[in-house]
């Protein structure tokens, strides 16, 4: 599970990085604009989504539980 957690927050990363690229690349040298930043932007919503639903839908069937944070005194 912590494998599939990294792996999606490191995609989430790269599609934000992309959308990046596209912002500042996009519209130059008389180029008309393209809509990849948006498509890079929605995916990163999507993939942020998928994640939380996997999370949720992991905790509901066991395979993962909570440990809590332990109090320091």
């Amino acid at each position: 599970m912590k494998i599939l957690v990294g792996l999606a927050f490191v995609l989430i990363i790269a599609s934000l990085a992309s959308a990046l690229v596209f912002m500042m690349r996009d519209g130059r040298n008389g180029k008309p604009k393209t809509s990849n930043m948006v498509r890079a932007l929605a995916l990163r919503v999507g993939l942020s989504v998928l994640l939380f639903v996997c999370i949720l839908l992991s905790y509901k069937l066991g395979w993962i539980q909570p440990t809590g944070v332990p109090i320091v005194r």
